[in-house]
C-alpha cells in the first residue's frame, strides 16, 4: 500500500469502530483531510478490497473492515502510548483501589470485574498457577477406615480431605506416617513427592506406603481443585453487541466457549509465554474461532514470575488503543498487588 491507501484505511477502521456504519467515500474524504476527488477514493477502495483488508456489506454502499484489515491497522498505525499506572486516565483511576492484595482469589475475581466494567466486555483472568508444595501435613483418625488429612501449603493455605483407606489405622501409625512425610518431604512439590515415594517405596512398610500414596494424591487433588482456573466476567454484555447481538447461533457458541472455560485456558496459557499485551482479531487464535470477536490479552506477574493472563473478549469492532491500555494496566495492577513488597 502506498501512503495515501494506508492513510484511507486507516480512516476507513477509525470511522467504523467510531460510527459502526459502514463508510462511504464521501464520508470518508471528509474525515481523512486528502484533498482527493470521490472517483479517486473509489479506485482506492476497490484496491483495498481486492486486497482482502476491507469488504461491502450487501445492503450498503460503504465498506468496512476485514479482520485482515483490522490487522494491518492494528500492527501498522495503532501507536498505543504506555500508561503510567501513577497517573491513570479517570476511568481508570480507581483500579488500584480496587484490586487490594488482601486475598490472591479477590483480587483476581476483582480484575475480571474491572475488565467488563471498563471495556464494556468481557473480562477474563487465568488464576495464578499455584505452586503444589505442602509445608505440613497431619493425618487424624475418623474411624470406619476413614482418615482426616490435614494440608498446610507454603503459602499458609489450610485444606482438609477424607481419604477412605483398605482397612483401619491407629492413631500411632498415623502419627509415624506425619513424621516421615514431614522429616523428609517437607517443602517438595506435590509431584516430586509422588516420584521420590515411587522410588522408595520398597523401604517403607507397606501399610505405611499406601497411606502416604493416598495423602499424596489427595493433596494433589485439593491443590488442583481449589482455584478456579478462569474467572470470567460479563458475558451478558455480548448481548448488547449490534454486530452480533441478533445471530443467536454464534451468540450460543460464544456462551459454550465462556462455560467450557478449556479453551480459554489454552488461550491465555499461550499469551502468558509472550511479553506485553497480545492481540488475537477474528479466528486468529484458533481458540475463538468467530470473525466478529477479538482478545486482547497481557501476562502477569507475582513477584517477576509470569503466573497467569488476563484480558478483555470482545468484537472486532472494538477501540484497540483503550483496550490495550486498559489490559496493560490492569495487568501491571494485579502483579502489584499479588507481589509481595519490596
Amino acid at each position: 500500500m502506498d501512503e495515501r491507501a494506508r492513510s484511507l484505511l486507516k480512516t476507513l477502521v477509525e470511522r467504523y469502530i467510531a460510527d459502526g456504519q459502514p463508510v462511504g467515500s464521501r464520508t470518508l474524504s471528509r474525515a481523512s483531510g486528502l484533498e482527493l476527488s470521490p472517483a479517486t477514493i473509489r479506485n482506492v477502495m476497490a484496491d483495498l478490497e481486492d486486497l482482502g483488508l476491507i469488504a461491502s456489506p450487501h445492503t450498503s454502499a460503504g465498506r468496512i473492515p476485514t479482520p485482515r484489515g483490522y490487522r494491518v491497522f492494528v500492527d501498522t498505525m495503532l501507536t498505543a502510548r504506555p500508561i503510567d499506572i501513577h497517573h491513570a486516565p479517570p476511568d481508570m483511576a480507581g483500579v488500584r483501589e480496587q484490586l487490594r492484595p488482601d486475598q490472591p482469589q479477590r483480587v483476581i475475581a476483582q480484575a475480571a470485574l474491572l475488565l467488563s466494567n471498563l471495556s464494556q466486555f468481557v473480562g477474563v483472568v487465568t488464576s495464578p498457577k499455584r505452586a503444589s508444595v505442602f509445608q505440613h501435613i497431619e493425618f487424624l483418625r475418623l474411624g470406619d477406615k476413614r482418615v482426616l488429612v490435614i494440608l498446610v501449603s507454603t503459602d499458609g493455605d489450610v485444606q482438609n480431605r477424607v481419604i477412605f483407606t483398605q482397612r483401619d489405622y491407629s492413631q500411632s501409625e498415623l502419627i509415624e506416617a506425619t513424621n516421615l512425610l514431614n522429616a523428609h518431604y517437607m517443602g517438595l512439590g506435590i509431584d516430586e513427592v509422588r516420584l521420590r515415594l515411587r522410588g522408595e517405596i520398597d523401604s517403607l512398610r507397606d501399610e505405611i506406603a499406601q497411606l502416604m500414596k493416598a495423602a499424596v494424591q489427595a493433596g494433589s487433588d485439593a491443590l488442583s481443585e481449589n482455584t478456579e482456573q478462569v474467572v470470567v466476567s460479563g458475558e451478558r454484555n455480548l448481548l448488547g453487541v449490534e454486530d452480533f447481538g441478533h445471530d443467536l447461533g454464534s451468540l450460543r457458541k460464544m456462551f459454550n466457549l465462556f462455560e467450557q472455560k478449556t479453551e480459554l485456558m489454552r488461550l491465555l496459557e499461550n499469551s502468558s509465554r509472550a511479553e506485553g499485551v497480545r492481540i488475537y482479531i477474528g479466528g486468529e487464535s484458533g481458540v475463538v474461532p468467530y470473525e466478529e470477536l477479538s482478545v486482547v490479552s497481557a501476562p502477569y506477574e507475582v513477584n517477576g514470575q509470569v503466573v497467569g493472563t488476563l484480558g478483555v473478549i470482545g468484537p472486532t469492532r472494538m477501540a484497540y488503543e483503550r483496550m490495550i491500555q486498559l489490559v496493560d494496566i490492569t495487568s501491571r495492577l494485579v502483579s502489584n498487588a499479588l507481589s509481595t513488597p519490596k
